[in-house]
């Protein structure tokens, strides 16, 4: 089973924390549609022997499409690839773009779940993040697209300068108010060439706190949890039956194609990566070239991403798996690697599968990083 994920690279407005690749400009729009759908087309011998189990429109905005393009580029997928009977096909969309005659001509398209990047409902911290949409319309669309689609993921950031714990958990409760069976977030991190970046150096906001983030982070986990919550990836809570199709199949490390520029492909051997420039994307699928770099992952970096991905998730790290796919020297280095973790209780082993402790969730990548293996090949 495999993914498509198709990058849209086109924004409104820049988040302040934003460091993915999008353009502002909406000119290309429609030539870009094309790109893609023509990319689709390119890449469908990739994918001969496979069946597609997810779609995922992600951006960028994808939700600054018209419903007649996001269904056009579906219709191309069908018409090049094997899809199977009930894939998952996910949009992300921000809440500005999500009226109720929208989402009601969402629902009427193949469109079966979308990932609504909310990031707070409180409005000071959508202006010091530069969001296009306001409070308001964070709760509207929700309210709206609840009554269309059952299957809902939204985001929130969280250790946001200046929020307080109580803040945090009232942002919690109010997205548990809606019923969504999935809920994303990730701590506000401060990227170089972003606007927050420029604006924490200038001293006009202070700097998000590790501590804060910790704190946020412990609330966010008991809260979900409380509430039926599977806390399956460091970032991701889903009920049973709700988790992300898509990002877990990334983290299990099955086969996906990444369409549009800046998107990376995994085919279990190879990743590759298309530029991150429009012009340069359009211009080359113009001459009927692929605009990617590809590089063959080496057994060891193939062990570190088992490593960093199987340590974010419920399914964590299989220390057969280390032997047999990796061979026993990998495991010999990582059982002398872990003891300090295990000491500390910051990870366990239970079935022979490696995992945090919930005093480690928070400390994962840290652990992961520790735990590569840097010096053999």
């Amino acid at each position: 089973m495999s993914g498509i994920y198709i990058h849209i690279p086109f924004c409104k407005q820049a988040c302040h924390y934003c460091d993915f690749h999008f353009s502002t400009s909406m000119k290309k729009k429609e030539e870009m549609v094309l790109a893609i759908a023509k990319e689709i087309q390119m890449r469908k011998s990739e994918f001969e022997n496979e069946e597609i189990e997810t779609i995922y429109f992600g951006g960028g905005t994808p939700s600054v499409l018209t419903s007649e393009e996001i269904n056009f580029l579906i219709s191309e997928i069908y018409k090049n690839y094997s899809v199977s009977e009930n894939p998952e096909i996910t949009l992300e969309a921000n809440p500005d773009d999500l009226s109720s005659e929208r989402i009601i001509e969402l629902s009427k398209s193949k469109i079966n779940r979308l990932s609504i990047g909310i990031q707070s409902f409180f409005e000071e911290d959508l202006q010091l993040m530069n969001r296009a949409h306001n409070s308001a319309e964070a709760k509207k669309c929700l309210e709206e697209a609840t009554k269309y689609f059952d299957n809902i993921s939204l985001d929130l950031i969280y250790g946001i300068p200046g929020m307080s714990n109580e803040k945090w958990k009232q942002n919690i409760e109010t997205a548990l108010s809606f019923g969504i069976p999935h809920i994303s977030s990730y701590a506000l991190t401060v990227e170089p060439k972003t606007a927050l970046n420029k604006l924490i150096q200038t001293g006009k906001i202070e700097a998000p706190k590790d501590e804060v983030a910790q704190e946020h982070f412990a609330i966010l986990v008991e809260t979900l949890e409380a509430n039926d919550f599977i806390h399956y990836e460091l970032s991701n809570f889903g009920k049973e039956n709700y988790f992300s199709k898509n990002n877990s199949a990334y983290w299990l490390g099955k086969k996906y194609i990444g369409i549009g520029p800046s998107a990376h492909s995994y085919d279990g051997v190879s990743r590759s990566w298309n530029v991150s420039n429009n012009s340069i994307y359009l211009k080359s699928i113009q001459e009927n070239k692929l605009p990617n770099e590809i590089e063959i992952l080496s057994i060891t970096d193939r062990y570190n991403e088992y490593i960093m991905t199987g340590l974010r998730t419920i399914w964590g790290v299989s220390l057969d798996r280390i032997e047999t796919e990796f061979g026993s020297e990998y495991l010999e280095y990582l059982n002398k690697q872990v003891w300090k973790f295990l000491d500390d209780d910051l990870v366990f082993i239970e079935n022979n599968i490696l995992k945090p402790t919930p005093k480690g969730k928070f400390l994962t990548d840290g652990i992961a990083s520790d735990l590569f293996y840097l010096n053999l090949e």
